[in-house]
């Protein structure tokens, strides 16, 4: 199996792109890239791996062509493609620990009754990786996989608290703020003192801020790493759920979240003991990120 490991034990020095096959070299190199949290430069992996510069750009180049990298910039840099998200998501919506997950959102709308879902957050969008509805007869279905804008959504604007000023700014930047109802926030300073407001709170809400007569609270999902990339939330009609509604549901919200965390956790250790780090988490700017 291909991985990337460290040549000696100081630091810094090159990550050896392993594998015993170009196809599994090439993967190699996905993992590395996996780990930007900016875009990236041939002559950077170069310095970075020790792998010739012609052998770079030649994998980089079919990388390329197969939609799994972009050129952005003047076309010298390069971030990850539409087709490699979109594998990532597929993966996080598909992967076994998915009747896991299912109940614990089970047991959550059993106990809220109303709509809840599992979400991470990929370039300007959320994400849907499961969802369960209520049995109201009043409600709005989404299915795994649905996307809602980052901006105006309390998951999006939760995963996006975490990041530093200068990340928030440039992805807040560089997404789309359309206006969606009268209480969309658009402004990019306003939505960034929002973030810090929720980073300090440790929830966020959105407010009838992407569909008319919506109200969601969400939390984040611990995984390990320093930036968590998935969310439990709860969905409901303004006539049902308030803001004010909403805070005293945040204790059932934390417990779903610290059950979905123990999950994710235990999927992310070799031996099922829980422990290690989380691929569904993110490191700070990580490649799902990249727009």
């Amino acid at each position: 199996m291909a991985e990337i490991r460290r040549l000696g034990e100081s630091a810094p020095v090159p990550s050896e792109l392993v594998g015993d096959t170009p196809t599994m070299r090439l993967f190699s190199l996905l993992e590395l890239i996996a780990t930007k949290d900016q875009l990236f430069t041939l002559q950077g992996l170069v310095e970075e791996t020790g792998t010739p510069k012609p052998t770079l750009h030649r994998m980089l180049q079919q990388l390329e062509g197969s939609g799994l990298l972009v050129r952005e910039n003047n076309g010298r840099h390069y971030g990850t493609g539409a087709r490699l998200r979109r594998m990532a998501e597929k993966l996080l919506i598909n992967d076994i620990h998915h009747g896991a997950r299912h109940a614990v959102l089970r047991d959550l709308v059993r106990e809220l009754g109303e709509s809840c879902n599992v979400t991470t957050v990929s370039g300007s969008e959320v994400v849907y990786l499961d969802r369960i509805e209520t049995p109201e007869p009043l409600r709005i279905t989404l299915q795994p996989g649905s996307r809602v804008p980052v901006h105006c959504s309390a998951s999006g604007k939760m995963i996006l608290s975490q990041l530093s000023p200068a990340q928030r700014r440039r992805l807040i930047s560089a997404a789309p703020l359309e206006r969606y109802t009268d209480k969309t926030m658009t402004d990019p300073d306003l939505i960034d003192e929002e973030l810090q407001l929720v980073r300090r709170d440790g929830y966020a809400i959105d407010d009838e801020e992407f569909l008319p007569g919506l109200v969601c609270v969400a939390v984040l999902v611990p995984t390990g790493n320093p930036v968590s990339n998935l969310c439990v939330a709860v969905q409901a009609p303004a006539m049902r759920l308030t803001p004010e509604k909403g805070l005293k549901l945040l204790p059932a919200l934390h417990r779903a979240a610290a059950a979905l965390g123990e999950i994710e956790l235990g999927s992310s250790a070799p031996d099922g003991s829980g422990k290690g780090g989380n691929d569904a988490g993110l490191a700070e700017g990580d490649g799902l990120w990249t727009s």
